[in-house]
């Protein structure tokens, strides 16, 4: 999933809660129609502010419009699989989807940051412990780790961070084969330490925090559960 949060509108100083902090503010998810955006978007509105959803799917936006009563969802697929068997197309369609959209996203948004704003971009805990065979995947994580790092140093004092879930059980998973995605789930149960996939709610929730929180930016977050340590 192509995912990027940014929190575009000025506060004032002091020392508030997370739900004062969101109070008044703006904040555009690019992949918010569904899944873990969806999440971010619903505890945004219910914390006071106020969110822009972009996507390509007009229904899904409407819907998510509606669910929300405000503002939707950029879905991208990519292929993943061994260095031997992908084509050089296959490999790339995790950057071209995943990587170059939040590379784009930030710019854009950049002349709308306030100076105490937050970018929270999206990649995934392949990129610390690979994932089976699928080394354009697993660089690709690490390259959104990596932009995350240096648009920190380019947009200070905005604040910019990554995300980087392990496996979730949640809207991604649910449209594909049951045998498969059950199949990931027992592996990652073995796999992690905390023995299950995260909610999509507790992805949203490592999200919003580091909206919230105004000392963290060049950060990234592994909500996996344990993942990366076993």
């Amino acid at each position: 999933m192509s995912q990027v949060g940014v929190d575009t509108t000025a506060k004032g100083s002091g020392a508030p809660s997370d739900a004062e902090d969101l109070r008044s503010r703006t904040v555009v998810l690019i992949g918010g129609g569904s899944g873990i955006g969806l999440r971010v978007a619903h505890r945004v509105v219910a914390a006071g502010g106020r969110v822009v959803l972009g996507g390509r799917t007009a229904s899904r936006l409407a819907a998510a419009a509606t669910e929300l009563g405000d503002a939707a969802s950029w879905q991208a697929s990519y292929e993943v699989g061994p260095m031997r068997e992908l084509s050089d197309a296959a490999a790339a369609s995790p950057f071209e989807s995943k990587f170059w959209g939040q590379y784009h996203a930030v710019p854009l948004a950049a002349p709308k940051l306030a100076e105490d704003g937050s970018a929270v971009l999206m990649s995934g805990a392949a990129s610390a412990r690979p994932a089976g065979l699928a080394p354009a995947y697993v660089a690709c994580n690490a390259a959104i780790e990596g932009l995350g790092r240096g648009l920190a140093v380019e947009l200070a004092p905005v604040r910019v961070n990554v995300i980087s879930p392990g496996t979730v059980d949640g809207h991604l998973w649910s449209n594909r084969p049951d045998t498969a995605r059950t199949a990931a789930f027992d592996q990652y149960r073995r796999e992690t330490l905390l023995g299950r996939p995260a909610t999509e709610d507790e992805i949203a929730h490592s999200v919003v925090y580091l909206f919230t929180n105004t000392f963290t930016t060049g950060s990234t977050l592994y909500p996996d559960g344990g993942y990366t340590l076993r």
